[in-house]
């Protein structure tokens, strides 16, 4: 159970910045290629959707996820708040049990605060893939 008191904070926080590294690196290649992309150098639909939607699904798992790693550094934390009150025997302080479930409510926040800009910056991806097809579609109308 040390081992757990010692290395949850580095485990979920490490893990959600990782996911918010990914999460950024990918945002900014796919707004980089959109602004690149030359529509009339693809011929068939699917073809351009492929291009289109590559690494959405990285940023929809990262905003469908992140809340998850989160609350599972939540639940972590209160249990090693509750084996500590119970090593702690009768002996309870209301202070420790505040502190160690605040601590424990952090790795919630900071996962919904990596999920939510991944959700709203996938849907904007995805409505400019829309617009993209649709000129592509207005490119290939005779």
């Amino acid at each position: 159970m040390e081992f757990i008191k010692l290395y949850l904070d580095y485990f979920i926080f490490g893990t959600l910045g990782f996911m918010s590294f990914v999460m950024v690196w990918m945002i900014i290649e796919r707004y980089i290629f959109y602004a690149r992309i030359k529509l009339e150098n693809y011929t068939h639909p699917d073809e351009l959707n492929i291009a289109l939607t590559n690494h959405l699904t990285v940023l929809s798992s990262i905003g469908a996820n992140a809340p998850y790693i989160g609350l599972l550094g939540t639940v972590f934390g209160i249990l090693v708040t509750f084996f500590d009150l119970g090593k702690a025997g009768g002996n309870i302080d209301p202070a420790a049990i505040m502190i160690g479930l605040s601590l424990a409510l952090k790795a919630t926040a900071v996962g919904l605060l990596v999920a939510i800009p991944a959700i709203l910056f996938y849907n904007a991806l995805l409505r400019k893939v829309e617009v993209l097809t649709a000129r592509w579609n207005q490119i290939q109308a005779p």
